[in-house]
C-alpha cells in the first residue's frame, strides 16, 4: 500500500526531518562548550581549594606543636612550683622551729 501524499511533499518532510536532526546536534554540541567551561570553572575552584585545605592542615600542625610545646612548659612549671612550695614550708618550719626555741 502506498501512500498518497505527491513526492514532493515526502521530500520536505524528509528534509525537515535533517534539518531538524541537525539543529539539535548543533544545540548540543553548544551545550557541550558550556560543560567543559563548567569543568575548567570547577578544577579550577577544586585546586584553589585543595590549597586552601593545604594550608588550614599545616596551620593545624603549628598549633598542635605549639600546643604540646605549651603543655610541656606548663608541666615543668608546675612542677617546680610543687618543689618551691616544698621549699617554702621546709623554711617557715625551720623559722617556726628557731622562734619555737627562742
Amino acid at each position: 500500500m502506498r501512500s498518497k501524499r505527491p513526492w514532493y511533499f515526502q521530500w520536505g518532510i524528509a528534509a525537515l526531518y535533517v534539518v531538524l536532526g541537525y539543529g539539535v546536534a548543533y544545540w548540543q554540541f553548544e551545550g557541550a562548550e558550556d560543560v567543559h567551561q563548567k569543568l575548567r570553572q570547577t578544577a579550577l575552584e577544586n585546586q584553589t581549594l585543595h590549597t586552601k585545605i593545604i594550608q588550614v592542615e599545616r596551620q593545624l600542625q603549628i598549633e598542635q606543636a605549639a600546643q604540646t610545646s605549651l603543655t610541656q612548659e606548663l608541666n615543668k612549671v608546675q612542677d617546680e612550683n610543687m618543689h618551691i612550695k616544698q621549699d617554702l614550708v621546709f623554711y617557715k618550719n625551720m623559722t617556726n622551729a628557731k622562734r619555737l626555741a627562742k
